[in-house]
C-alpha cells in the first residue's frame, strides 16, 4: 500500500505537470523573441542580403538597401508580393529653390556592414550624391542604416543626412520609411485605444467616386459591402507629433493574428513641435497641416548633419481567435519599454549621440497676467521645449535642428533630459494664455551636462482689462460649432468617436448650407462657443464659385469710451491662404482697420485638422472707432477662389485702454 501510494503521487505529479503544460499552451501567448537566438548575416548573393534573428529575417537588395522582404511567424513574406522596389524604401520629397518637387526613393550606392556578431548586426546602405545627379536627387548624403539584435520581434532603422560644405541649394518638404504591407493579409489599422477599425481595399478607390481632392473618394463598389457609402481619406488618420508614437495594421487572414507596427520612442527629430499634425506613417519631417512655412531649406553651399531616428519595426503575434486588443496592448507595451530604452546605446554611427553624451535641463515657468487673477502667480502644465535660436514662437516653423519638448506638471515644474549637445532657445506656450514664451538666453548642452534654471516667469501678451473673450486659448478650434457631415459621407469610425467628428470629410461646405442667406452674427452675451463656426471659410454661389464671407461680433459698450487704444488679441488656429480683414463699426472702410495680408499654407479644412500653425495678431484699436453703446466687429476672409480658403479662430479677446 505504501508503495502504491508513491508511485500514485508520482503519477499524479506528472498528471498536473502535463495538465499545467497543456492550460500554459491554450492560454492567449503573445510570441516573443528568446533571448538565446542568434543574428545571422548572409551576403552570399550578390545582389541581395538576409538578415535573421531566430524570430525575423528581412531580405534587403544591395547596394540600393531596398527591402525585398520580412519574413515573420511562418509567413514568407509580409510584404507586398507586386514590384520587389516598391515594398520598403526610404523616400525625399524635395526642390531646388523656385522650382517644382521631386519625389526621389533612395538608392543605395555603397553597402558596408558596420557591426556584426552573434547578438546584433548594423548594415549600412549609403548613397552618396554627386553633381552628376543635380537633376534627379537632392544634394545630401544619405546613410541608411539597419539593425539587427537577438531576441528583438523586430528590427530598427535610422537615417544620417549628411551635407558637407559646397552643395548646392536645396528645399526638402517630407523624408519618411514606407512599408507596404500584403494587401490580402492586413485589413485592420490601430492608430490609438479609440481609433481602430477595418480598412477597405485599395481596389475599392479604384471603383469609387473622387471627391473635391484626389486622397479622399467615396466608396461605392467596394468589395466589402460594409464599406459602402463611406468616404475614404488618409488625412482622416493624421495625428499630432506628440500622439505619433506607435501605430500598426493587423492580420486575421494567417493561422494566427499578426500585428505590423512602426514605433517611434522619442519626437526629438521631427519637424514643427509637439503639435504639429502629421500623417500616421513614419514621417520624420513634413509640411503637412503647416505648409512650405516649415520646409527644410538649405542655401548654397550650406554644412548641416543630422539623424533622423532610430525607430522599430515590432512584429507580433496572437494564439488567440481574431482579437486585435491583445496585439494592440503589446504593442503599446513595447512602445513604453522602447521609451524607457531611449536614448539607445547600440547604434553604432559616431553622429549619433547615446545617453552618456546628453544633457538635462530643469526648471519652472510660471505665468503671471497683471489682470487674470490679481496678477498671482498661475501654475499649469505648460509645454515646454528647446529648439534651434529664434523668435518666440519660432519652433512650430522650425524644421532642420532637434526639438526636446516636455509638460511641466502642475507646479509648474519641468524637466527636460536626454537632449543633443548644441546651442538652443528655451520655448514655452501655455494652455489657456495666448502667445509664446521664451527664456531671454541662448542655452548651451554639454555632453553629460545638468542646467538648472530655476524660476521663470511668463507674461502673456496684455495692455489693458478684458472687457469680452470668444473661445478657449489652446491652439485649437474645437470649441466651436463643429457640424454634423452629410450623411452621405460618413467615416464610420467618427460617427462613434464624436470628439473627433472633425475628422469628417467635407465639413466646410456646410457653412453654406448653415449659413445660407447671410453669414455668422456672434453677439457678444447672448451667444455662446457652440454658435462660432469652426472655420470661416468661402461661400459657394450658384454658379460653383465661391465668394468672401464677412463675421460679425457686435457687442455692448455701456460706459464712456476711454481715450487711448483698446487692443484686440486675435488668436488664429489655422490659416489657409488667407486674408484677414478687420473692420470697426464700418464694414466698408477701405483699407480695413487691420489686414493680416496673405497667410498660411497649413490647409487644415480640407485636411479634417482642427489646427495648423497657430498665430497671434495684438491689434491696436483707437478709440475714435467704437463708440458708447452697440458696436460691430467685421472680420471679413478676403481670398476666395476655391472652397478650403479660410481661417479657424482659437481665441478672440477685446481690451480696454490700459489702468494707469
Amino acid at each position: 500500500m505504501k508503495m502504491m501510494n508513491v508511485l500514485s503521487k508520482k503519477k499524479l505529479g506528472v498528471f498536473l505537470q502535463l495538465c499545467f503544460l497543456l492550460c500554459a499552451c491554450s492560454e492567449k501567448t503573445l510570441r516573443e523573441g528568446s533571448s538565446t537566438s542568434i543574428v545571422k548575416l548572409n551576403t552570399d548573393d550578390q545582389q541581395q542580403l538576409v538578415v535573421d534573428n531566430g524570430i525575423v529575417s528581412v531580405t534587403l537588395s544591395r547596394p540600393e538597401g531596398y527591402i525585398l522582404g520580412i519574413s515573420y511567424n511562418g509567413v514568407d513574406n509580409i510584404l507586398e508580393s507586386e514590384n520587389k522596389d516598391d515594398r520598403g524604401y526610404f523616400d525625399v520629397v524635395w526642390n531646388k529653390p523656385g522650382k517644382t518637387g521631386n519625389f526621389s526613393r533612395i538608392h543605395g550606392t555603397n553597402f558596408s556592414i558596420i557591426a556584426a556578431d552573434e547578438n546584433m548586426v548594423e548594415i549600412s546602405f549609403l548613397r552618396i550624391w554627386t553633381p552628376s545627379m543635380n537633376e534627379t536627387d537632392a544634394p545630401i548624403n544619405i546613410d541608411k542604416r539597419y539593425i539587427f539584435r537577438s531576441g528583438d520581434s523586430g528590427f530598427y532603422s535610422y537615417v544620417i543626412f549628411d551635407r558637407p560644405e559646397g552643395m548646392p541649394a536645396v528645399e526638402v518638404d517630407q523624408i519618411r520609411y514606407v512599408y507596404k504591407l500584403n494587401k490580402d493579409m492586413f485589413k485592420y489599422m490601430a492608430l490609438s485605444d479609440t481609433r481602430q477599425r477595418s480598412m477597405p481595399a485599395m481596389k475599392d478607390r479604384l471603383t469609387g467616386q473622387n471627391l473635391a481632392y484626389p486622397e479622399a473618394v467615396l466608396l461605392t463598389k467596394p468589395i466589402d459591402p460594409q464599406f459602402r457609402g463611406e468616404v475614404d481619406d488618409k488625412y482622416q488618420y493624421s495625428c499630432e507629433n506628440t500622439d505619433n508614437n506607435v501605430h500598426g495594421w493587423i492580420s486575421f487572414d494567417s493561422d494566427e493574428p499578426m500585428g505590423f507596427w512602426l514605433i517611434t520612442p522619442s519626437n526629438e527629430f521631427r519637424n514643427g513641435g509637439p503639435i504639429k499634425q502629421d500623417l500616421t506613417s513614419h514621417m520624420f519631417v513634413s509640411t503637412h497641416y503647416a505648409g512650405k512655412e516649415v520646409t527644410m531649406a538649405f542655401e548654397d553651399g550650406e554644412s548641416y548633419k543630422k539623424v533622423f531616428g532610430p525607430v522599430f519595426v515590432y512584429l507580433n503575434t496572437d494564439s488567440s481567435e481574431n482579437d486585435n486588443s491583445t496585439l494592440w496592448s503589446d504593442a503599446v507595451q513595447q512602445l513604453s519599454k522602447e521609451v524607457q530604452s531611449w536614448p539607445y546605446d547600440f547604434p553604432q554611427s559616431k553622429d549619433y549621440f547615446p545617453p552618456n553624451q546628453r544633457g538635462m535641463v530643469f526648471g519652472r515657468l510660471l505665468v503671471q497676467d497683471r489682470y487674470f487673477k490679481g496678477g498671482r502667480f498661475q501654475y499649469t502644465n505648460a509645454y515646454i521645449g528647446l529648439a534651434l535660436p529664434g523668435d518666440a514662437g519660432s519652433w512650430q516653423r522650425e524644421s532642420k535642428g532637434y526639438q526636446f519638448w516636455t509638460r511641466a506638471n502642475a507646479k509648474g515644474y519641468f524637466k527636460i533630459d536626454n537632449i543633443v549637445p548644441g546651442d538652443y532657445n528655451l520655448y514655452g506656450w501655455v494652455p489657456g494664455f495666448i502667445g509664446d514664451y521664451k527664456y531671454n538666453a541662448t542655452i548651451t548642452i554639454t555632453s553629460g551636462g545638468v542646467l538648472n534654471l530655476d524660476s521663470l516667469i511668463y507674461n502673456p501678451p496684455r495692455n489693458g482689462p478684458t472687457i469680452w473673450e470668444i473661445g478657449i486659448p489652446d491652439r485649437l478650434a474645437s470649441e466651436f460649432h463643429v457640424p454634423d457631415p452629410y450623411p452621405t459621407l460618413l467615416n464610420k469610425l467618427y460617427s462613434e468617436q464624436r470628439k473627433d467628428k472633425f475628422r469628417q470629410y467635407g465639413l466646410w461646405e456646410r457653412y453654406s448650407d448653415i449659413y445660407s442667406d447671410a453669414d455668422l452674427v456672434y453677439t457678444v452675451g447672448v451667444d455662446k462657443n457652440k454658435d462660432w463656426f469652426y472655420a470661416q471659410v468661402t461661400r459657394i454661389t450658384e454658379n460653383k464659385t465661391y465668394e468672401p464671407t464677412t463675421w460679425q461680433i457686435v457687442f455692448e459698450h455701456q460706459n464712456d469710451i476711454i481715450t487711448g487704444n483698446y487692443t484686440l488679441q486675435l488668436a488664429l488656429a489655422s490659416a489657409s491662404d488667407a486674408n484677414l480683414e478687420v473692420r470697426f463699426n464700418d464694414a466698408g472702410v477701405d483699407p480695413p482697420h487691420f489686414a493680416t495680408g496673405r497667410i498660411g499654407g497649413d490647409n487644415a479644412i480640407a485636411r479634417h485638422g482642427i489646427h495648423g500653425l497657430y498665430w497671434l495678431f495684438s491689434i491696436d484699436v483707437p478709440s475714435n472707432v467704437l463708440v458708447k453703446g452697440q458696436n460691430v466687429i467685421y472680420l471679413k476672409q478676403s481670398r476666395a477662389i476655391n472652397p478650403f480658403q479660410g481661417v479657424m479662430y482659437d481665441y478672440i479677446r477685446l481690451e480696454r485702454p490700459p489702468i494707469t
